[in-house]
């Protein structure tokens, strides 16, 4: 049978993508803002209901200048379930991460705990939004609001998800979209930032820039984050299929809900209300089931299909930063040492989600 991977890049038909790099081929502008790029910057923008948005090369770079257009410093207040880009992007800017647990429920970060962790030397929160799910946006509001602190949204996992009618990116002062070639919606590499504060627009254009305001000035410390063309050109034409690709995921989705729920140490993630999903990833906790997950993994990697164990390990564990920050994560470490992440695509068949299925139950 054909390999069946944990996720499958959405692409448009060669035809289609070839027609849209075409004109960059006759401009020779292939980077710094071109056409197509600002074309990309309008459609997204308003796809993601943001009032700006500023496109980076990939959203490790994005949620790294965030950090440093807000000016952060001393501790920053995060969660170690994550991809390693979260924690390495605060170190990287000079921060201390400070971890907070989990909600055993949603995986992501435990609101109720945040407030514990905070010192005199917080500056920040930098929440991740896990899998689809969303934050607790209004109490993380609240706690930000009260003790003076900026909120950065790791929402790698999230495009096009909305709480209500509210994009999920027009939530704390920045949100951080990955437009990486494993996510619901790509553009090869590359991300953004969206964000309510015209101010910071100048800001993170430098910063992505080498620092450079104009042709003779460079103000800030920068780098070299921009978003060329040919990403451009691919966002493009992917988003034009995004919401088509939605309902596949949801379909896929469905069918596991279906045969795995209310399955004897199997935990499904929470259907959270009032929010509109995005289906990125279907993770599934084996806790108490009579396979472990590296069991099931097992025995379905001699199918020819790969499910992931993802996130594991959870970043503070990993050997560079273990015993160096403070913050106890057990129900994240718990977790991560029993979830599975199971095949999850737009062109995932029904069959192919029952063959799955039925390797796990049976």
């Amino acid at each position: 049978m054909n390999r069946i991977n944990v996720t499958r890049s959405s692409m448009p038909s060669y035809e289609e993508y070839c027609k849209a790099i075409k004109p960059i081929f006759k401009s020779r502008h292939l980077t710094n803002m071109g056409p197509l790029h600002n074309e990309f910057q309008k459609k997204v923008g308003a796809y993601l209901c943001a009032e700006n948005v500023s496109l980076f090369t990939n959203g490790h770079l994005a949620l790294c200048i965030a950090i440093r257009a807000l000016g952060l410093k001393g501790e920053v207040i995060t969660t170690p379930f994550t991809f390693a880009s979260t924690t390495n992007a605060i170190v990287d800017c000079g921060l201390t991460p400070v971890f907070c647990d989990v909600n055993p429920d949603t995986y992501t970060i435990d609101a109720d705990k945040i407030e514990a962790l905070i010192t005199d030397k917080t500056s920040a929160i930098i929440p991740v939004h896990v899998y689809g799910n969303v934050c607790d946006v209004d109490k993380i509001e609240k706690i930000a609001n009260k003790h003076n602190l900026k909120v950065i949204y790791d929402a790698a996992h999230v495009f096009g998800v909305k709480i209500g009618d509210k994009g999920i990116g027009t939530f704390g002062n920045i949100s951080m979209f990955s437009f990486h070639a494993t996510k619901v919606f790509n553009t090869i590499e590359g991300g953004c930032l969206t964000y309510k504060d015209d101010s910071l627009t100048e800001k993170i254009a430098s910063l992505r820039n080498f620092g450079i305001t104009n042709p003779e000035s460079v103000n800030y410390v920068g780098t070299n984050a921009k978003m060329n063309e040919f990403q451009a050109a691919m966002g493009i034409c992917n988003l034009r299929y995004i919401d088509e690709e939605l309902v596949k995921r949801k379909k896929a989705e469905a069918t596991y809900r279906a045969r795995l729920e209310n399955i004897e140490g199997i935990k499904l993630s929470q259907i959270q209300k009032g929010v509109t999903k995005n289906y990125a990833y279907f993770p599934v906790v084996f806790d108490g089931y009579k396979y472990n997950r590296v069991e099931v993994a097992e025995k379905l990697s001699e199918n020819n299909i790969f499910a992931r164990k993802y996130f594991y390990p959870i970043t503070n564990e990993f050997s560079c930063y273990k015993g160096k920050y403070r913050g106890e994560t057990p129900i994240a470490k718990h977790i991560s040492e029993n979830v599975l992440t199971l095949p999850l695509y737009a062109g995932l068949t029904d069959n192919e989600v029952n063959l799955i299925c039925d390797i796990i139950l049976k």
